[in-house]
C-alpha cells in the first residue's frame, strides 16, 4: 500500500473518526450511476455486470462523478449482488427491471448449490483490482470507500429471486427454516469479512456494509437475523485488519428504515450510522449516542426541488446535525432521473454553509 498517492482530501476520514473538521464532508450514495450521461453512454456499451467486472470501466465511471463534484469520496462501482455470485448464484441485471436470479433459493434444499466456503480471491479478485488501480487514478484527491451488502439485505435477494416490496418469501424462511436461515446468514457474513479485508488489501479507505432491507423486519427479527451479522462482521473485520497490519479503516452501517434500533447500531461497533429520510437528525444523535458520527440524510425527492429549496434544505440538515461527527448524503442512493445541476448545489452548499473556523 506504501505505494498508492499521499491522500489529500481526509475530511470524510476524520469525521468519520469523530475528529474535528473544517468544513462537513460530503458524498452520494450511487453517485456513480445513470443520472450521468457519461454514465449511461458507458452503459450502452457494456452489460452492467461487465463494467463491474473489467477494472478500467469500474474505475473509469467511479470517477466520473469526481470530474463534475466537488465530493468527498469516491465509492467504487461495484454492486452487493457480487457476493451471491461468488457463492455461485446466477445474476443478471434487466434492463427496466433491476436484479433477476433466474434459479433463487426456493427452501434449504437449495442452498446444497451454494458455495458456503469461498475463494474470495478468485471470485472477487476483480473487484480488488478496480480498488488498485481507482485509488492510483485517485491521486489522492479523495478517500475511496468500498462496501458489501449485510447478510440479511443479500439473504433476501437470494431467497426472493429479485427487488420486492413485501420481501414475504425471504421473511417466510425466518419463521419456517431458522436454524436454515442462520446457516445461510452465517456463511454470507463470513464471506463479507474476507471481502471487506480484500478491499482494504487492496486500497479501500473506509468501507460501508448496506443493510438495504432492514425496515422490513420487527424489532425481535432484526435484532436477531440482522444486527448479530452486522455487529460481527465489524468486530471479526477488526480482529482481521489487526491481525494481517492493515489500516483500521472506518466502517458505516447503514440500516435503512431501522429507526427502531439506533442505540443498537450505535454500540454495534461501526465509526458511522447511516439514516436515511425519515430520521429527524437530532434525534437520531441522540438516540446512537456519543462518540459516533452520522451520515444522510437528505430525501433524494429533494433534489427535484428548485436549487434555491435545495439549498434551503442543506440549511436545515446543519442546523438540525451540527457540523461536527456529520457526513451530509442523502437518505438513499440518488434517482436515474435527476438533474445532475441539482446534485452539484447540494454538494455545494453542504461545503459553503459548513464552513467555519477550526
Amino acid at each position: 500500500m506504501a505505494d498508492f498517492p499521499e491522500l489529500k482530501n481526509d475530511l470524510l476520514l476524520r469525521a468519520a473518526r469523530g475528529e474535528t473538521v473544517e468544513r462537513v464532508p460530503v458524498w452520494v450514495m450511487r453517485q456513480a450511476g445513470r443520472y450521468l450521461p457519461e454514465f449511461r453512454a458507458t452503459r450502452e456499451k457494456h452489460d452492467f455486470f461487465t463494467i463491474c467486472r473489467t477494472p478500467e470501466l469500474a474505475c473509469e465511471v467511479t470517477l466520473q462523478p469526481l470530474a463534475r463534484f466537488d465530493l468527498d469520496a469516491a465509492i467504487i462501482f461495484s454492486d452487493i449482488l457480487v457476493v451471491p455470485q461468488a457463492m455461485g448464484m446466477t445474476v443478471e441485471m434487466v434492463k427496466g427491471k433491476g436484479p433477476h436470479f433466474p434459479e433463487r433459493l426456493d427452501s434449504p434444499e437449495d442452498m446444497k448449490k451454494l458455495s458456503l466456503s469461498v475463494d474470495v480471491d478468485k471470485e472477487l479478485g476483480y473487484v480488488f483490482s478496480a480498488i488498485s488501480l481507482t485509488r492510483r487514478r485517485l491521486e489522492g484527491k479523495v478517500p475511496l470507500i468500498g462496501f458489501c451488502g449485510a447478510p440479511w439485505t443479500l439473504m433476501s435477494y437470494m431467497i426472493e429471486g429479485g427487488g420486492s416490496n413485501t420481501i414475504s418469501r425471504a421473511k417466510a424462511w425466518l419463521y419456517r427454516h431458522k436454524d436454515a436461515s442462520h446457516q445461510l446468514l452465517q456463511a454470507i457474513t463470513d464471506v463479507c469479512v474476507e471481502y471487506l479485508e480484500g478491499q482494504v488489501k487492496a486500497g479501500a479507505q473506509a468501507l460501508q456494509v448496506f443493510e438495504s432491507h432492514a425496515g422490513i423486519l420487527g424489532t425481535k427479527q432484526f435484532e436477531e437475523f440482522s444486527l448479530l451479522y452486522l455487529t460481527q462482521i465489524a468486530n471479526k473485520l477488526r480482529e482481521r485488519l489487526q491481525q494481517s497490519g492493515l489500516p483500521n479503516v472506518p466502517l458505516i452501517v447503514f440500516a435503512k428504515g431501522a429507526h427502531y434500533a439506533l442505540p443498537d447500531l450505535g454500540s454495534s461497533g461501526y465509526d458511522v450510522v447511516g439514516i436515511d429520510w425519515t430520521h429527524d437528525p437530532s434525534e437520531a444523535r441522540r438516540a446512537v449516542g456519543g462518540g459516533v458520527c452520522l451520515q444522510g440524510n437528505l430525501d433524494p425527492c429533494a433534489l427535484y426541488g428548485s436549487k434555491e429549496d435545495i439549498v434551503g434544505r442543506v440549511q436545515e440538515m446543519v442546523r438540525g446535525f451540527g457540523r461536527q461527527s456529520w457526513i451530509a448524503n442523502l437518505g438513499h442512493g440518488i434517482y436515474p432521473d435527476m438533474d445532475p445541476e441539482h446534485l452539484k448545489v447540494f454538494v455545494d452548499s453542504v461545503h459553503s454553509l459548513s464552513q467555519q473556523s477550526v
